[in-house]
């Protein structure tokens, strides 16, 4: 009987060149002959299939060699991914999903890169979205990981847009392996501890064989404090102070104006504002936020990278179980079970608090009406008392604060996250040729999250209205006591609130204002489909083979948050819930025929053909489809191409998310600089605002002030009216195995070009500015700014700039995949190799369809350069292994750094330029007997340094003082013991 097994024959020879390196080799080739073949991108099985598209293997050998606690941490160093979009280095100020594990390829974004799991969809990891989280998925269940670039929504349906990862697990194991791994960074963070145990048995008469997989693993924290590029907080300024800089000269540092002893400012009799703060003693100084030099010294800000977060501490447990009984020698059924608990803990600097969290206005009175009496709030200082004016005409005296609430809590959440994904089904044989596979499945994933650190609103602002209890209206017998004014709050347990310093609340008081935050979400997925595949009829150059089938999937997601985030009473994000859901059924059709054979310079030549028809609920019908032609010349020279067209359909987040808060960075406002003579078309609109016009005539310039420049937020929302986006990726390679000449090489070269159209993106906050202020008026209604009233700096700064979700222009990416492998027998052993290199030609993004091409190759983030080199040797024992990944040069996004119509202007790429890097990670391995193996190894040998992307330039993970694809932990340890019986 034919047995099943989904490899691409094209990947054999990557596959074979360390099948002498590790114990865990694939099997021998004259048995892979004997099976047929389900080619990643297929669903026609096949004695011979080789793949039009490219597809790189990566081994479970190569997984274990490399001691990665998750599969994100090596599928990162492969140039064809992209920055991740979610990570336990990037996520830490992330309202859901902190710690999640996602892969991006192509930089096209996580959604566009399908997840399989032996072939076959995985719920997603991530609320409203489809991206799955690799923490769910046990590294060492895995046998190896095929990535397809390219499209593939003809064979699998939505998202396959830039490619497929299809993670194959162990089959027909037996016996046990188990591995435990301790490790930590140089720093002495970063803990790793590690353990997985496999498991595995055939059943009588080999009939049947059944898996499981238990381990766990805990990642440490590493703080921002404890990285000398991190440890102080420290901004690129050149954004906004309206005269142009070194970009990469941050000042540091750079302290936040808000202070846990508070700002506070009132305006006099003659119409002045005047500010102070308190020294450590409590003596009201003025306010400096960074010293009078600039050098911190004598400061009274606050260093908020001594909270911040670099990796969040991530826990795991994981269960994992497959299994297969033939029920006679034509059919059999099976299952697989993946169960995931993870655990995540954000930690961040204490919330800051301004008086217009609490009162639109800002304004505090400094003094109440009682019984329609004039109360002096007995904890307002003289200072503001005898000197403030009524500015909100409500006839009492006024004040306006910020403060950060060190005193109540550090913000951050505990995360619990649970996910589990059950398949089954029946497959076999129909006769001679013709195959079947059948399955039905269903997933969830479920996080409960409870945060700390936010504040109520409702009741800081009773907390502030309070008098001295003169008449004991509490009848307690103290006459001298401050209460809340208003009974109602006092009989709910009101504590009067003292702002005035640094930890100047009592404990019942920060009790009575803390706000503990909650987050409860759950992604479902169901699905069931069916394929049949078989040969009707030869060619003269071979058989036919055909594949038909239908599937049918179900997804939901819903957020829940507590009822004072869901309002933004908590001073924080206003985030109100989501749910949604959508189904489709989808029909396919492929074929794959053999054109020519065994003629001059042509070995074989086939062609493939794909349709898929999808009707969803969400967006209606969808078509995808996919050709492609594979020519072998002869045994050394290959040749394939593939043209594809896949559908992606809008996700629940990009369809029904309700307007959600977010703070973005590396903004520039295009009125920084503006004067009241500017007559230009950007000027005109600038002053038409009138805050802008308001702090232009006080400063005779717009400038922006410290705490204005950080505070800019804004609302990210669903759009129930999203069409599907169309890509039209086309890939052409060559393929060169030498075995008559040089065994064991393998050489590749692949064009690729993926053109998206109608692509579900935000069209970009900076986009958005550009256009209200220097040309289409209409994005003008999606920028709110703060009024006169704000003070002579702050007014006109940018207080919200929207976006929703839209089919823009279309996004596009084109370059040149390069692979080369090669093993040989050295000095008594054997050395491999495998070179993996991408050349990103042009990429660029339109936010409409009118609009410029905004390119992005060679931005941070995505270099036009990147390369990986593995090199290995065996020698007895002993074995040694190398990997070094290159990031090349790369300069800021385009539209920060040189756009004509904003006032910063750097005349070339290299003055905005990060230099490449290079990481090199190390192992050894010692066997003992046949069943032990010691190793250990280097992650950054080197201790490489992160590139320099400071706060307030765009690609900055806060915290970090870096981008994301770069490493910010540095050189790490590990050492391992794997036992196998």
């Amino acid at each position: 009987m034919f047995q099943r097994r989904s490899i691409s024959l094209a990947a054999l020879a990557c596959l074979s060149v360390y099948s002498a390196a590790f114990a865990q080799s694939t099997a021998p080739a004259q048995q892979q002959q004997l099976e047929r073949v389900e080619v990643t991108g297929s669903r026609i099985l096949s004695l011979n299939a080789e793949s039009p598209a490219p597809i790189q293997v990566l081994t479970g050998a190569e997984i274990a060699a490399s001691g990665v606690a998750n599969l994100q941490d090596l599928l990162l160093k492969n140039p064809v991914f992209g920055t991740p979009g979610i990570s336990r280095t990037n996520s830490n100020f992330s309202t859901s999903s902190a710690g999640v594990a996602t892969i991006d390829l192509r930089n096209l974004g996580s959604n566009r890169t399908l997840v399989l799991v032996n072939g076959r969809r995985y719920v997603s990891g991530v609320p409203g979205d489809s991206a799955v989280d690799l923490n769910s998925i046990p590294t060492d269940f895995i046998e190896r990981v095929e990535v397809m670039t390219g499209g593939a929504s003809s064979t699998y349906g939505s998202d396959a847009v830039a490619g497929v990862v299809n993670i194959i697990l162990k089959r027909n194991f037996q016996g046990m392996i188990l591995d435990a791994q301790v490790g930590e960074s140089q720093k002495g963070d970063d803990t790793k501890r590690k353990f997985s145990a496999t498991f595995g048995m055939n059943a009588p008469d080999n009939r049947g064989n059944l898996m499981f997989n238990l381990s766990g693993s805990k990642q440490g924290a590493v703080y921002s404090r404890d990285r000398d590029f991190a440890a102080v907080d420290q901004y690129t300024t050149s954004g906004f102070t309206g005269e142009p800089a070194d970009i990469f000269v941050p000042t540091r540092p750079f302290y936040s104006s808000f202070a846990p002893q508070g700002v506070f400012t009132y305006r006099n009799a003659g119409g002045t504002n005047s500010s102070f703060t308190y020294d450590k003693s409590g003596n009201q100084i003025p306010v400096s936020t960074n010293g009078p030099n600039g050098d911190g010294v004598g400061a009274t800000g606050f260093d908020r990278s001594a909270y911040r977060t670099i990796a969040i501490p991530t826990d795991r447990l994981m269960l994992a179980t497959k299994g297969d009984f033939n029920l006679n020698e034509s059919h059999s059924v099976f299952f697989e079970g993946n169960y995931a608990s993870t655990k995540t803990k954000t930690r961040l600097e204490p919330y800051p608090l301004a008086s217009t969290d609490i009162i639109d206005s800002g304004f505090i009175p400094a003094e109440n009406l009682v019984n329609g009496v004039k109360v002096r709030n007995p904890l307002v200082p003289d200072t503001i008392y005898n000197n403030a004016v009524d500015r909100d005409g409500d006839g009492l005296k006024d004040f306006s604060f910020n403060r950060r609430m060190s005193d109540i809590a550090v913000r951050g959440n505990k995360a619990d996250r649970d996910t589990l994904r059950v398949i089954g089904g029946v497959k076999g044989e129909i006769g001679k040729n013709w195959n079947y596979d059948t399955y039905l499945g269903y997933g969830f994933t479920k996080e409960g999250q409870t945060g700390t650190g936010q504040v109520n609103v409702m009741n800081f602002r009773n907390a502030l209205a309070v008098m001295t209890d003169v008449n004991d209206v509490n009848n307690n017998g103290n006459r001298t006591e401050v209460i809340c004014i208003d009974p109602v709050a006092r009989a709910q347990g009101c504590v009067p609130a003292n702002v005035f310093g640094a930890n100047t609340l009592s404990p019942a008081a920060a009790a009575y204002l803390h706000a503990p935050s909650s987050l409860n979400t759950k992604t479902t997925q169901a699905l069931g489909g069916f394929s049949v595949s078989g040969e009707p009829f030869e060619l003269p150059a071979g058989p036919v083979g055909v594949a038909f089938g239908g599937e049918y999937r179900k997804e939901s997601s819903s957020t829940e948050f507590d009822a004072l985030t869901q309002t933004g009473l908590n001073a924080g994000n206003a985030l109100p819930n989501t749910a949604g859901s959508f189904n489709v059924k989808e029909l396919f059709v492929e074929g794959r025929f053999p054109l020519l054979k065994n003629l001059p310079l042509v070995k074989t030549l086939d062609a493939t053909a794909a349709v898929r028809q999808g009707r969803y609920s969400s967006v209606g019908s969808t078509t995808s489809w996919n050709g492609g032609l594979d020519w072998a010349l002869n045994t050394t020279f290959r040749v394939r191409a593939s043209l594809a067209q896949s559908t992606r359909a809008p996700n629940i987040g990009e369809l029904y998310q309700a307007p959600s808060q977010t703070f973005p960075t590396g903004l520039v406002d295009p009125c920084t600089g503006v004067t009241a003579a500017e007559q230009s078309t950007r000027a005109t609109r600038c002053l038409a605002d009138p805050g802008v016009a308001a702090n232009v005539a006080a400063n005779g310039k717009f400038t922006l002030n410290q705490a204005d420049a950080q505070g800019v937020s804004g609302f990210d929302s669903g759009n129930p009216n999203l069409k599907a986006e169309k890509g039209r990726s086309f890939t052409l390679g060559l393929v060169v195995t030498p075995r008559d000449l040089v065994r064991n090489l393998a050489f590749t070269a692949d064009y690729y070009r993926i053109k998206i159209k109608d692509a579900i993106n935000t069209p970009g906050r900076q986009y958005a500015l550009t256009q209200c202020y220097n040309g289409d008026a209409t994005y003008c209604q999606y920028i709110t700014r703060r009024p006169t009233d704000q003070g002579a700096n702050s007014a006109g700064s940018l207080e919200f700039i929207d976006e929703t979700n839209a089919n823009t222009g279309g996004d596009f990416v084109e370059g040149i995949d390069v692979t080369a492998t090669y093993a040989t027998r050295l000095g008594g052993g054997m050395f491999n190799s495998r070179l993996s290199y991408t050349f990103m030609k042009k990429a660029y993004n339109k936010p409409t369809p009118d609009s410029q091409e905004d390119r992005f190759d060679g931005e941070i983030g995505q270099p036009k350069n990147r390369w990986l080199l593995n090199l290995g040797y065996n020698i007895g024992a002993w074995g040694l292994s190398a990997t070094t990944t290159y990031i090349g040069k790369s300069h800021l996004d385009d539209t920060f750094i040189n756009n004509p119509d904003l006032w910063v202007t750097i005349p070339t790429k290299n003055q905005a330029s990060v230099k490449e890097k290079y990481y090199l990670d190390l192992q050894g391995t010692y066997q003992i007997g046949k069943s032990t193996q010691i190793y250990l190894g280097i992650d950054n040998a080197l201790n490489t340094k992160p590139a320099p992307v400071i706060s307030g330039l765009p690609g900055n993970v806060t915290g970090a003082e870096t981008a994301a694809i770069y490493d910010a932990i540095g050189r790490r340890y590990y050492i391992g013991l794997r036992y196998s019986l």
